[in-house]
C-alpha cells in the first residue's frame, strides 16, 4: 500500500479556521520552504505566482513535522479545537 493510500484512510473532521499560522511574511523570505516537502500530508504548497504560501489545513495529521521544520520557526501551530482533527483509534 502506498503512502497516499494509507493517507487516505486517516479518519478527521476539520474545523471551519485553521490551526496553522505561517507567518506568511516570513515565508516569503524563507530559502527552502522546508514544510512543503516535509508534511506527509502536503498541507503546504508554495504558490510562486502568487509568492504565497498555501496551507490546506484540513488534511494535517497533527505530526508537527512542519512546525519542527520551520527555519525561521515562524510556524503558529495548535491542535484543532475540541472534537476536530485526527480522529485516532483506541484500543
Amino acid at each position: 500500500m502506498s503512502i497516499d493510500e494509507k493517507l487516505f484512510t486517516v479518519k478527521s473532521e476539520p474545523d471551519k479556521v485553521s490551526h496553522l499560522h505561517p507567518d506568511t511574511e516570513q515565508c516569503v523570505r524563507c530559502e527552502s520552504k522546508a514544510c512543503t516537502y516535509v508534511c506527509p500530508a502536503n498541507v503546504y504548497e508554495w504558490d510562486e505566482e502568487q509568492q504565497k504560501l498555501l496551507v490546506n489545513f484540513e488534511n494535517c495529521l497533527e505530526c508537527g513535522a512542519c512546525r519542527i521544520a520551520c527555519e525561521r520557526q515562524t510556524l503558529d501551530w495548535e491542535y484543532p479545537k475540541g472534537t476536530k482533527g485526527v480522529k485516532f483509534k483506541l484500543g
